[in-house]
């Protein structure tokens, strides 16, 4: 219901466009790399453009998370507990660019009637202009595959609030309706509409996002 009420105020809101390409290299089967490239407007920051690496680290795939995710082509949602450290650049006009560092832990939990549940802990380590702040970010996401004949899609609703060192309090909440689109055994479509609502500056700022992301998930290296 809270979701729904914060959709219907879209109405006399702008609603912004952020396209994503995120490739992912699985190295073995613990290791694997992802490049991102962004345009990001998290917690409410004016348009900019990000683009960096991160490593992840998991655990052995669980059976029944595996039957779950069956129809899903990120090798992570398998795995109960997800690691991931990585370097992200933003830039955007007239503004000094950020360096940041970010710590991700993911965890996956099974659910009755085939759904997941994703608890997504994130840190990021900001550097502008000499000064530096700090963000945390916890992401919990529920998501269920539905077959339509032959095919099978993975809508998904999310909630993420994040706590802004600079402002000192739990300043964003963000609110996502998406669906995955899996295409072949490489390419993965995930399309979502962003609510947030920014609390940091007065007056309260609100902001809506349509979001594609399109995810490559490439053949892991192989030992000669």
């Amino acid at each position: 219901m809270v979701f729904f009420s914060a959709c219907i105020s879209v109405s006399a809101q702008t609603v912004e466009f952020a396209p994503e390409v995120d490739s992912h290299l699985k190295i073995n089967s613990f290791l694997r790399t992802l490049v991102e490239v962004k345009d990001d407007r998290d917690a409410g920051e004016t348009e900019q453009f990000m683009i960096g690496p991160s490593i992840q680290f998991y655990l052995k795939a669980l059976v029944k998370l595996k039957r779950i995710t069956l129809f899903d082509l990120d090798d992570a949602k398998p795995r109960v507990l997800v690691l991931e450290t990585g370097y992200r650049y933003l830039d955007a006009p007239d503004i000094p660019p950020t360096n940041r560092m970010q710590s991700i832990t993911r965890f996956h939990f099974p659910l009755v009637a085939r759904t997941l549940l994703s608890d997504q802990n994130r840190a990021d380590l900001d550097w502008k202009n000499g000064e530096f702040t700090w963000r945390y970010r916890n992401k919990l996401a529920l998501e269920r595959t539905f077959a339509l004949h032959s095919y099978h899609l993975i809508p998904y609703i999310a909630v993420e609030p994040y706590y802004l060192s600079q402002y000192g309090k739990w300043s964003t909440t963000a609110l996502y309706a998406g669906c995955l689109f899996p295409v072949g055994k490489h390419v993965q479509f995930n399309s979502y509409y962003e609510h947030e609502n920014n609390t940091g500056k007065s007056p309260n700022q609100q902001q809506s996002i349509i979001g594609l992301a399109l995810n490559l998930y490439h053949i892991r290296w192989k030992n000669k």
